[in-house]
């Protein structure tokens, strides 16, 4: 019995290396990536081997409109041209392979396969590294990035993957055109953040933000007017992001009215001029003035007081 079962297995052993060799000039000519279809998938995948192999079953024809296909592609052939550089004796006892859908449907079909990609590693099944254990997935959600994946598949292979990212050119030329346009941006608006009324501006105006109630609204969340339209939210404790701008500009104009009375008024040439403003000015701080109260007593409804409306 013994000697039947070996008779029947020797025509198998004898081609082992004839079907080696074919695989070592499929992946030379594919740049360390076999191109399969059904057959050769069977023939790498045979019950008789001594090398070992990772295969992408995917389905990359637009047809398929299968964007993790066309995005985790380009990190598996990065993957399996970095495994070329290993010492022939390592590299070619294991193989990186691609089977796409439309070229061996029924092998998607006898794995049980219902979507793309798919990453699968086959053991040997002879020799020093044989074992007996089930085909190994690829957990996608270590990326589909070739590091992770390299990373992954060194676990698989007879040395691990010599792979390093490429140089990313386009990384560093977009920062040194960063850097160079903010130089050259600060060079011509140095003149303007140097400038103390720049701060100044920039101060009053955060003031006036903080101040009107921004920071309250930011932290609760608040709407930026109420589910009715109306944009003042009766109560102390309540504040819509519309009435944050109205208070600010209220408070705003109050201050550049004050602004105007005592430091642009006393520099006027003549008395007439000095007159016309102060009146001007006064008239605007008395009706903003009169505004702000009637924004005050839609907040408290209690509020007795008013000055113009």
């Amino acid at each position: 019995m013994r000697l039947l079962l070996s008779l029947v297995a020797l025509p198998i052993v004898l081609a082992a290396p004839d079907i080696k060799s074919k695989l070592v000039s499929l992946a030379a000519a594919g740049n360390g990536v076999i191109r399969l279809d059904a057959d050769t998938f069977d023939l790498l995948t045979t019950d008789t081997r001594d090398w070992s192999v990772s295969v992408q079953l995917t389905a990359l024809d637009p047809r398929r409109r299968c964007m993790p296909c066309k995005e985790f592609n380009p990190s598996w052939n990065a993957v399996a041209k970095a495994w070329t550089k290993v010492t022939p004796a390592e590299r070619d006892n294991h193989f990186f392979a691609t089977l796409d859908f439309d070229e061996g449907p029924a092998v998607f079909q006898k794995l049980g396969l219902t979507s793309a990609p798919v990453v699968y590693n086959f053991a040997a099944t002879t020799g020093p590294r044989a074992s007996n254990k089930a085909p190994a997935r690829y957990d996608f959600s270590h990326g589909f990035e070739a590091e992770p994946l390299a990373e992954h598949l060194s676990n698989h292979t007879p040395v691990p993957i010599p792979y390093s990212p490429p140089f990313d050119w386009a990384r560093w030329i977009t920062a040194a055109a960063g850097l160079l346009t903010a130089a050259v941006t600060l060079r011509f608006i140095a003149p303007i953040l140097q400038n103390k009324w720049t701060w100044a501006a920039g101060t009053i105006i955060t003031a006036l933000v903080m101040t009107s109630g921004y920071m309250f609204t930011r932290i609760r969340g608040a709407p930026y007017v109420g589910q009715d339209g109306s944009w003042i939210a009766g109560g102390y404790q309540n504040q819509f992001g519309q009435e944050v701008q109205v208070i600010a500009v209220v408070y705003g104009t109050l201050g550049f009215a004050f602004l105007m009375l005592t430091m642009v008024i006393p520099n006027q040439s003549t008395g007439q001029r000095q007159r016309v403003q102060v009146y001007l000015w006064t008239t605007i701080i008395t009706l903003v003035y009169s505004i702000l109260i009637v924004l005050f007593k839609a907040k408290n409804r209690g509020y007795p007081f008013r000055l113009l409306l």
